[in-house]
């Protein structure tokens, strides 16, 4: 059946065919916390990109199916070679790991021999084959710290998170000009308005934002660590995108949720619907290919990350 012929079947014929191809094919779905509503409800886990790095070496299954953008469906075969990894749409990507090719990186490297490349989880795989180690927004300042003192760092491809990274460790960076747009674009009069709405509730927000913005926050962290946050709070202002939203009100339903920005929506991310993840699982696609080569280099860079997530972030407060 074609994939038009899916957005004619109602939400409950959807989900109970969703059900029944999870069981029958032995695949689980992976979810970030950015995915719409309805696709939160149909996954079997839910997480930042961190989690969705490794959740996959720990499943017993035959198949995953990635509810997120590109470079995390790619990161997932990295780690997992031998499983198959589907991605509903493969429009879904990202705009900041767009912000840097293969090319301009090496070309960096040409102008910087010496230094070490810390490359955000969210870059191509191709790019973090050619790094030394990656980071995520949940571990970024303790594998910056893991770096020996005196040795230059090139930090590819967030300028906000980098300049966050390099605030909470005192290193100097080298950072590329690259941001993601959903919190580039939240600004002070964001946080004004919300504010004053709100005049009770805390101010959390991810890394990605603008100093500026971070500034006023009582808390810079992972969507993860928004989620674990908001076990002590009773109220939150949340600056990131929406989607996570959805995710701490069904969580926390006592408690009171509120978005910076309203208009805080990753497009791409919303290209997985509730449609496409059903015809993507009862039609195996689209699988995820790699270059073996480009799979080992990555991995390498991936995995020398995981061995240091035994200590995330310390916790940034205001």
């Amino acid at each position: 059946m074609e994939l038009r012929h899916y957005t004619k079947l109602s939400k409950a014929d959807l989900i109970q065919r969703i059900e029944k191809a999870k069981i029958e094919k032995n695949i689980r779905i992976l979810a970030h916390n950015y995915q719409r509503p309805e696709v939160q409800e149909v996954a079997d886990y839910l997480g930042d990109s961190l989690d969705l790095a490794t959740k996959a070496q720990a499943l017993n299954c035959q198949s995953v199916l990635l509810c997120g953008v590109l470079f995390m469906a790619e990161t997932a075969k990295i780690l997992n070679p031998e499983l198959r990894v589907l991605i509903p749409d493969l429009n879904a990507t990202c705009q900041l790991a767009d912000t840097i090719s293969i090319e301009e990186l090496h070309q960096a490297k040409e102008e910087h021999p010496d230094a070490v490349v810390v490359s955000y989880v969210n870059t191509s795989a191709l790019v973090k084959a050619a790094s030394d180690l990656c980071c995520t927004s949940a571990n970024a300042a303790h594998v910056v710290n893991s770096i020996p003192p005196g040795r230059e760092i090139l930090f590819v491809p967030d300028r906000n998170l980098g300049k966050w990274v390099a605030d909470c460790t005192g290193r100097h960076l080298i950072l590329w000009n690259g941001f993601c747009y959903v919190h580039e674009y939240m600004t002070e009069a964001d946080v004004e308005t919300a504010k004053t709405e709100h005049p009770q509730a805390k101010l959390v927000v991810h890394p990605e934002c603008t100093p500026r913005v971070a500034h006023h926050a009582h808390l810079i962290t992972s969507t993860n660590g928004m989620v674990h946050f908001a076990n002590e709070a009773e109220e939150l202002i949340v600056g990131t995108e929406i989607g996570l939203i959805e995710r701490l009100k069904r969580e926390y339903p006592l408690k009171k949720f509120h978005p910076l920005c309203a208009s805080a929506i990753c497009a791409t991310m919303k290209l997985i619907t509730l449609d496409k993840v059903c015809w993507a699982l009862e039609n195996d696609q689209y699988p995820v290919e790699l270059n073996p080569e480009v799979i080992a280099m990555a991995r390498s860079a991936i995995e020398k990350m995981i061995a240091l997530r035994g200590i995330t972030n310390p916790p940034s407060k205001r």
